[in-house]
């Protein structure tokens, strides 16, 4: 009942704002909008309209571009343009060039009236940045904005989530996982979306959503810095998206896309954007087919085929000056097997080796590959309604509908989905999340204010389906089974399916709400901007939270060119999603918490509640003549329930849990080059120490409940991309490179190291326990989570070496099991000395690693002039670096990053 009265609540005072806003033409409200509109008229001296001027603006750093005519009255319209500065220019023959700088930063129209003088004319431009004041932000929020012109040219590494990996090489405080993830500022998916001003804050990594096309995207705005009061849920790093429209596109242009490459990688896609000055449509399809969908756990890929289609539309009408409707859809479909390890392929005994295969208890014969696959659907439909009122305000209303369909199939013959110390359960998901949401917001701006408000409201409809059954041969008796006294004998043994169990059902729904409010505003004083906002934020799901959160910002421009900037917000932190009904519940199933659970844990956590965070910005941005800006930022975050995933086995029930508290600092730094010549360059970087502190305080447990703090696998000391463009002349081939640096994230289990093989997280000497020694000379090679031997392939994945020799010469053959302390090393994982390992100031880590992209292309060639061919050819990880994103990592396992891949593109474009 109290949900409901406040999900009542929540729906009258977005109604009452909602009718405020439209009784007050005058409010100093704002838009919640990533786009702009230009507009205005071009004359000469008598005030006579020009036809045909060329009107075109830039912004040299994000290197966006638009360009317009006027038409017979000497009338041009701008849409879908980004926040940011530009350089406008026009040109018209007889007359002298029209330069201008232009801010745009609201959704209210800037209307413009240009008078050229009758001169000389100039019919071709390039377009540069006259100054440095045209390179520089006067903004306190730290942010990277990204535009086609950068992004269409930059080899990116998974076809699959090519958003996540534009976000990872092209932003800074950005950390590279595996499977589309990223860590944004030393966070685990709490990074967010805005699609055109729709909210999206569920995670949207290739395990758990559908990311939306590449093709739709115009331009992104990354914002690592203090959130500004508009935006809520998931913080840590905000994504802007502004998609493509086809709203003014009276000649249609489009393009169509074949490629072909490595791992039978094959895509086809085709994008469309026609229309007039009242209506306009963009639409976009693409299809890929890939025998690597996934990061396998093996750098040689078994069982990883997958199939992508996606289709994205976006539909634009003005059906009066002052309105204008817009409907955004997408539907995608992923299909997947989920890769193998060799362990999950062969069925070896993990300790006599290759000449020894695991069985199916039952039947008695050989195991066969494991073959557990995946299907996402998500589909999106979100329109919105945009009225100008006046010539300074403008309202936005829009909603959204949309829902990621997961399902999990696991292998036909459920034994074969058994795997030593990795997956003890065969398992089988159908989970749906459906987000049902309102936004009304209406912008105003007048004199030094840019002020903005609005209401959102938002439901999500959570629905888990689960089926898990034990696979793994003597697992009850591991546990001390047959035990009649013991009662998780009693509870597993109907589910055990060595012992001819069943499987076990969990069927949950819940109804997660949350209401907003917000206002901020800008205002622009002289050389200072400051940015003022609150923000609250009522969250009903599982628990109950309602957080009042200011947001504060200062800016200030010196006669040098440098823009100095502070900033705090307080922000409410908000549980995932994803399996978030059986995290809550899981400790009050007996199943659930006698699986899960390390042996002799209690379960006794409860819901996953809401947190919230105190973060510090500090920063500064400098232009360097015409050609350069640097940007820079120092970032402190101090969170009270920090959130993490917890898995069970190598199964996708990836479960949300809860830490006491995080702490996190870091910096990042940008330097971005201009065209200067054909050249452009951008250098992003950052170090992140990402420390959160025991013990575990909501969701089913992982660890042992003991006190302290460590870094967790978000850490990462440094890393950094340099991109760099070349092309000398329009019309001749390009060349684009990257290189990419990463010091490697915290791995979570690196082998216990103890003087026995029985040796548990309680007694290894990372944790300083009572057999935290060495003087017997040898260590164990055990998982330091599950305190269980580590198989020969584990031992081979993880690369280790004993004196010099390798784990395993065949990742099936017989395990070291046994090193001298000294003898032990790795090729991929970093290792701390004996007796030197901290999980605070000194943790294990992956390897260090350099990775190098390129790719060469010809936009037009053979030089034709409205249909045009082009030609590119990627490669990807030049030097087949072999090495791993994560080892045993207690959410997503153990994955090697993409071995070299090479790709050939050909496009027709008209």
């Amino acid at each position: 009942m109290l949900r409901k009265q406040g999900f009542n609540l929540g729906l009258l005072a977005l109604s009452a704002i909602t009718g405020l806003l439209f009784l007050s033409p005058t409010s100093i409200l704002r838009a919640q909008s990533n786009s702009g509109i230009i507009q205005g008229t071009v004359t000469d001296p008598s005030k006579s309209a020009i036809p045909g001027a060329k009107v075109r603006i830039e912004n040299p750093v994000s290197h966006h571009v638009d360009e317009v005519q006027t038409d017979a009255d000497g009338a041009f319209r701008i849409p879908n343009i980004p926040f940011n500065p530009y350089h406008l220019t026009v040109t018209a023959a007889g007359f002298s060039n029209f330069t201008q700088d232009v801010d745009v930063r609201s959704a209210v129209p800037i209307s413009m009236d240009i008078t050229l003088m009758v001169g000389g004319a100039t019919t071709n431009i390039t377009v540069t940045a006259e100054n440095a004041i045209d390179l520089i932000e006067q903004d306190s929020t730290a942010h990277t904005d990204i535009d086609r012109g950068l992004f269409d040219k930059l080899p990116l590494e998974s076809p699959s989530s090519s958003v996540s990996s534009l976000i990872t090489l092209t932003s800074p405080g950005v950390a590279a996982d595996s499977n589309g993830l990223f860590h944004g500022m030393g966070d685990h998916a709490e990074s967010s979306f805005s699609v055109d001003g729709q909210p999206i804050t569920d995670q949207q990594s290739k395990v758990f959503s559908n990311q939306i096309p590449v093709d739709s995207i115009q331009s992104l705005e990354v914002i690592d810095g203090a959130p500004p009061a508009e935006y809520g849920d998931k913080t840590s790093l905000i994504i802007n998206v502004t998609t493509r429209s086809g709203l003014g596109v009276t000649q249609p242009k489009g393009d169509a896309y074949l490629s072909y490459g490595t791992f039978g990688t094959a895509t086809a896609s085709f994008d469309l954007a026609f229309g007039g000055p009242k209506w306009g449509n963009f639409i976009s399809a693409s299809g890929l087919n890939t025998s690597r969908f996934l990061d396998p756990p093996e750098f040689q890929t078994f069982h990883d085929k997958g199939n992508e289609e996606n289709l994205f539309d976006r539909v634009d009408f003005k059906p009066s000056n002052a309105d204008s409707i817009q409907l955004n859809l997408q539907y995608t479909r992923s299909y997947f097997q989920n890769p193998n390890s060799y362990d999950q392929q062969f069925h070896a005994d993990p300790v006599l080796g290759l000449p020894a295969f695991l069985a199916n208890p039952i039947t008695g014969a050989p195991l066969g590959p494991a073959d557990q696959r995946s299907q996402i659907k998500t589909f999106n439909i979100a329109p919105t309604w945009t009225r100008l009122i006046g010539t300074d305000t403008v309202f936005t209303f829009g909603g959204f509908v949309r829902e990621d369909q997961y399902n999990y199939y696991p292998s036909g013959d459920p034994f074969n989905d058994f795997s030593p110390d990795l997956q003890a359960e065969t398992f089988a998901q159908s989970r749906a999340l459906k987000n049902i949401g309102l936004r009304a917001d209406v912008s105003h701006v007048k004199g030094i204010h840019n002020i903005k408000a609005g209401a959102l409201l938002e439901h999500w409809f959570l629905t888990e389906s689960d089926n898990l059954g034990i696979v793994q041969p003597g697992f009850l008796a591991g546990l001390g089974c047959p035990n009649p006294a013991n009662p998780t004998c009693t509870d597993l043994l109907p589910f055990d399916l060595t012992q001819g169990g069943t499987n076990f059902s969990f069927r949950g729904h819940a109804d997660v709400r949350e209401e907003a409010l917000y206002i901020q505003d800008t205002i622009t004083k002289g050389n200072f901007t400051f940015n003022l906002g609150l923000r609250g934020d009522f969250y009903d799901g599982l628990s109950k939270a309602n957080q009042a959160e200011p947001r504060l910002g200062v800016a200030y421009k010196t006669p040098s060119n440098t823009v100095l900037r502070i900033s705090y917000a307080r922000t409410q932190e908000t549980p995932f999603n994803e399996n978030l009904i059986i995290a809550s519940t899981g400790c009050q199933i007996t199943v659930i918490a006698d699986i899960v659970p390390p042996p002799g844990v209690p379960c006794q956590a409860g819901p996953i509640t809401a947190g919230w965070r105190n973060e510090f910005h500090a920063g500064l941005e400098q232009a360097v003549g015409k050609y350069l800006v640097l940007d820079g930022e120092y970032i402190w975050k101090y969170t009270h329930n920090g959130y993490d995933f917890g898995v069970v086995g190598n199964t996708p029930l990836a479960f949300p849990i809860e830490w006491t508290k995080s702490k996190i600092t870091g910096f990042t730094f940008r330097a971005s080059v201009p065209n200067y010549r054909g050249l452009t360059a951008q250098v992003v970087m950052s170090s992140v120490a990402a420390r959160f502190f025991l013990p575990q305080v909501a969701g089913i447990p992982i660890i042992p409940p003991s006190p302290g703090v460590f870094r967790i696998d978000h850490d990462e000391k440094f890393n950094q991309t340099t991109h760099i463009q070349y092309q000398p002349r329009l019309n001749w081939p390009w060349f684009g490179f990257n290189w990419r640096y990463d010091s490697g994230l915290v791995s979570g289990a690196i082998p216990c190291l103890a003087a026995t093989a029985t040796c548990s997280p309680s007694t290894s000497l990372a944790d300083g326990g009572a057999n935290a020694t060495i003087t017997a000379g040898q260590v164990a090679l055990v998982n330091n989570i599950t305190g269980v031997p580590l198989t020969a392939d584990q031992e081979f994945q993880a690369g280790f070496t004993c004196d010099g020799k390798p784990a395993a010469p065949s990742p099936t053959g017989p395990a070291l099991a046994f090193c001298d302390a000294a003898g032990l090393g790795s090729t991929l994982l970093k290792i701390p000395a004996p007796k030197t390992e901290n999980d605070d100031h000194n943790p294990q880590r992956t390897a260090p690693r350099h990775l190098f992209d390129a790719s060469v292309g010809d936009d037009n060639l053979f030089n034709a002039d409205h249909y045009k061919w082009s030609l590119r050819f990627t490669v990807i990880n030049l030097t087949n670096k072999m090495t791993l994103y994560n080892f045993l990592s207690t959410f997503s396992g153990t994955h090697y990053v993409t071995p070299r891949t090479e790709t050939v593109e050909l496009g027709f474009h008209f």
